[in-house]
């Protein structure tokens, strides 16, 4: 390959189409509340509200990015390319859950719960500068400060939990 071949290949791997990000966003959402929703017969009564919150939130998610991605009158805006955040990676591996055991204790469950709520948070925020003006760059935004409200409780009841002993 020539170097300008090169760099034009290297340019379009760094670009993903609003529809491929919504898909994996979609898929990330859904196995996060299954992942939750399974759990909570198996947590302990001290957080089973925690997870229950989580696999409602999850649920919020999923319908928003999927009544999003069904909407025809932006249809165009979605086929757009955007820069492909370097958060990507791990909000795509973050759809491989945990085997997290028959009864998962619940620090496990927090530091799992905390770097979903990470990787989402970091995603949405990247893909929030790279989007254009419009209903899509407004959910992105609301869902980065959502998931960073939700990463800043976590982190409070897991120091609670586990560096004091109990809430």
């Amino acid at each position: 390959m020539t170097e300008d071949h090169n760099s034009g290949y290297v340019r379009l791997q760094s670009k993903k189409s609003l529809s491929d990000i919504l898909e994996v966003a979609i898929e990330f959402e859904r196995t996060a509340r299954d992942f939750y929703t399974a759990l909570i017969p198996n947590v302990s009564k001290q957080i089973r509200y925690l997870v229950e919150e989580l696999a409602d939130e999850e649920q919020r998610h999923f319908d928003l990015f999927s009544e999003l991605k069904a909407r025809t009158d932006i249809e165009h805006d979605i086929q757009a390319m955007v820069d492909t955040p370097a958060s990507d990676k791990r909000f795509s591996d973050a759809i491989h859950l945990p085997d997290l055991g028959e009864k998962p204790d619940d620090q496990a469950v927090l530091q799992y719960a905390l770097g979903r709520e990470h990787a989402a948070m970091e995603q949405y925020r990247a893909l929030a500068k790279s989007t254009a003006e419009g209903p899509i760059k407004e959910l992105f935004l609301f869902l980065a400060n959502e998931e960073t409200l939700h990463k800043n409780q976590l982190e409070k009841l897991y120091y609670e939990i586990v560096h004091s002993g109990g809430v």
